[in-house]
C-alpha cells in the first residue's frame, strides 16, 4: 500500500508522453544539456498531475500549475525554460496527433531581465590564455582549446562537440554546428589556428587510445564534455588570479565584446556567433558603451 506522504506515481500514458518527449527533443537537434532540462521539467509537470494524464490537461491546468508553490519559489529564467519545455511538449503532440488543443496558448510569461554579460579584460584572457603548460599533453589540448573558444566565439557545447572533420586549417576556418543544426563557418586566426595544428601532431596522437572522432579528447581516449571543460576553465582562471568568475560563456562574451570594442561590424558578430536575432547580439552594444563610460569617468579629467 502507497504511503500517503508519497505522491501518486506518474500515469502509463503519461509515461508514453515523456518516452516520445525524449524521442522528438532529440530529433530536433537540441543540446544535451537543454533536451536534459526540457525532459525533466515535463516529468516534473507529470509528477505534480498524477495520477492524471498530460494528455487530459488544459490550459487552466497548467496556469495552476505555473502558480503552484513548486514553480512560483522558480527563478523567472527556470519558468521561461518551463514554458519553453511545455510549449515543445505540446508541439510534439499535436504534430503526431495524439493532441487536438494546445494549452501552452496564453501561458503569461514571467518578466525577464536580459543580464549584461561579465566584463573580462583583455589582460585577463591574456592571462587565462597563458595559464595552461604547453609542455605536456594534455596542457597543449587545454591551450588550444582556450584559444579556439576565445578567438572563434563558440559555445561549449561547439568546442567540445567540434569533430576532428570540422577543422579546415587550410582554409583557416571551423564548420560549426549550432543551436538548431544550424551550421556556420568561423574563421580561426592565425594564433589560434598554430596552436591547434601543434595540439594535432604534439598532443592528440599522446592522447588518442583508438579512433575518436572528436576533436578534442581526454586522457583517457574519450571525447571532452562540456562539464569536464567547466572544470578546467575554472582552475586556469583561479591559476591566472583572475578576479571575476569565469566560465566557458565568459570567454563567448569576451570575444564579442572585444571585437566590438576594436570596430567589429554588429551584423558580422552576429553571424560569428551564431544568433539568429540581431536584438541577442545588441546586448553587447550595452556592454561596449558602459566600459566607454568607465573608462571615461576613470581617465578624464572632468569626468
Amino acid at each position: 500500500m502507497t504511503n500517503a506522504i508519497d505522491p501518486p506515481e506518474i500515469s502509463s500514458a503519461s509515461e508514453r508522453v515523456l518516452t516520445s518527449f525524449r524521442h522528438q527533443l532529440a530529433a530536433e537537434g537540441l543540446s544535451q544539456h537543454t533536451r536534459k532540462a526540457y525532459l525533466s521539467d515535463a516529468a516534473a509537470l507529470a509528477t505534480w498531475v498524477a495520477p492524471r494524464d498530460l494528455l487530459a490537461l488544459g490550459h487552466d491546468d497548467l496556469a495552476a500549475y505555473l502558480a503552484s508553490p513548486e514553480v512560483m519559489t522558480k527563478s523567472p529564467r527556470s519558468v521561461s525554460r518551463l514554458q519553453s519545455a511545455l510549449r515543445h511538449l505540446w508541439r510534439g503532440l499535436l504534430a503526431r496527433g495524439e493532441a487536438t488543443q494546445d494549452p501552452t496558448i496564453g501561458l503569461d510569461s514571467p518578466r525577464l531581465g536580459r543580464p549584461l554579460p561579465k566584463d573580462l579584460s583583455e589582460s585577463d584572457v591574456d592571462a587565462l590564455l597563458a595559464a595552461p603548460d604547453v609542455t605536456t599533453a594534455l596542457g597543449l589540448r587545454d591551450k588550444a582549446m582556450l584559444e579556439l573558444l576565445y578567438a572563434c566565439g563558440l559555445r561549449v557545447s561547439e568546442l567540445t562537440g567540434l569533430p576532428l572533420a570540422a577543422v579546415n586549417l587550410r582554409g583557416g576556418f571551423l564548420r560549426v554546428m549550432g543551436k538548431g543544426s544550424k551550421e556556420r563557418l568561423v574563421p580561426l586566426g592565425e594564433t589560434a589556428a598554430n596552436w591547434l595544428q601543434r595540439y594535432l601532431d604534439e598532443a592528440r596522437p599522446q592522447l588518442l587510445k583508438g579512433t575518436v572522432p572528436a576533436l578534442f579528447i581526454t586522457q583517457r581516449g574519450s571525447a571532452m564534455t562540456r562539464e569536464n571543460f567547466w572544470h578546467l576553465i575554472k582552475r586556469y582562471a583561479l591559476q591566472a588570479t583572475i578576479s571575476a568568475s569565469v566560465s566557458p560563456h565568459t570567454l563567448r562574451h569576451a570575444f564579442a565584446t572585444h571585437l566590438l570594442n576594436h570596430g567589429a561590424d554588429l551584423r558580422v558578430i552576429q553571424l560569428l556567433l551564431g544568433h539568429s536575432d540581431l536584438s541577442t547580439t545588441q546586448i553587447y552594444t550595452h556592454v561596449a558603451r558602459q566600459r566607454l563610460q568607465e573608462l571615461h569617468a576613470q581617465h578624464h579629467p572632468r569626468g
